[in-house]
């Protein structure tokens, strides 16, 4: 274990494989428990819930945009993507938009 990969992730870099650790790991949501606190190299406080693949530990940035994606989360949303696609979650506030225009 000691010798993973240690990846931090924004949201804006939130994978679906990523994503569904995330949600199978926290299905009732996260609490102050689970959250890491650290300094990134610039010196900025970061706050974090953690993780872990075969070879990767991944520190997810926490946000109000993560805890809706995360509470939202419907496995089949992303099919149609690779595991490791960027781009496959949406920001939900776009998603809101989206909503917003179709009505």
């Amino acid at each position: 274990m000691e010798n993973l990969k240690r990846v931090i992730v924004d949201f804006k870099k939130l994978t679906p494989e990523v994503l569904k650790l995330l949600v199978d790991k926290y299905p009732d949501g996260y609490d102050d428990r689970n959250i890491i606190s650290f300094k990134n190299a610039q010196g900025e406080r970061i706050e974090a819930v953690e993780v872990t693949t075969e070879d990767t530990k991944y520190l997810v940035k926490i946000s109000a945009k993560l805890e809706r994606t995360m509470e939202n989360y419907d496995e089949d949303d992303y099919e149609e993507f690779d595991d490791d696609d960027p781009d496959a979650v949406v920001d939900p506030d776009m998603m809101q938009d989206d909503d917003q225009e179709e009505d």
